[in-house]
């Protein structure tokens, strides 16, 4: 049986420690793995299923649209392409890695251009619900999409020392030390 140990490190990354005590990234080893070639072609189906609806049923839906909602659609559909562009960019930089096609400080640089912005989520767009279905789907499948990225790209690239201390504050944990605190004065 071989010495390996698994230990968590944050929510984001695990250390993998082998029996030299070598240890190997959680970014590392997700990129060389199937798991990154079936998110890189979920995402790739997206940007596709997006292009072909913005194309054929979105254009017949906007034509139907009226004031506002004609602004509205126009607006969603800029922002939900500009999403699907950064996060095809992102991924095609991690398979470009990943096959050898460019260097870690190639892909540094490449990623320090890529924008992973969440900015107009459904819960924040007024009228949202005026949207034609089939648009409000996309959008919802890529901030699902986005979300994973954005976690994925936090392991594969800030060191955990960063993650540890970018993670929000446990605000339950916070108010239970106090109360054991507050308990144990009393005993």
């Amino acid at each position: 049986m071989s010495k390996r140990s698994m230990t968590e490190k944050s929510s984001f990354e695990f250390r993998d420690v082998d029996a030299e005590g070598v240890t190997v990234s959680f970014g590392e080893r997700f990129q060389a793995s199937a798991q990154f070639d079936r998110v890189f072609k979920e995402g790739m189906a997206l940007v596709e299923r997006t292009a072909a609806y913005l194309d054929g049923d979105g254009r017949k839906a906007a034509k139907a649209l009226t004031g506002q909602a004609t602004v509205l659609y126009t607006t969603e559909s800029m922002r939900l392409t500009t999403r699907l562009l950064d996060l095809a960019s992102w991924l095609l930089i991690r398979r470009a890695l990943k096959d050898g096609e460019i260097t870690e400080a190639e892909a540094q640089k490449k990623r320090a251009r890529v924008k992973l912005q969440s900015l107009g989520r459904p819960s924040h767009i007024r009228s949202f619900s005026d949207l034609p279905e089939g648009l409000r789907k996309l959008i919802e499948e890529s901030f699902a999409l986005h979300d994973r990225i954005v976690q994925l790209d936090l392991a594969m690239t800030a060191p955990v020392e960063e993650m540890i201390a970018a993670r929000p504050a446990n605000p339950v944990g916070a108010q239970l030390s106090r109360l054991e605190k507050a308990f144990a004065r009393l005993n």
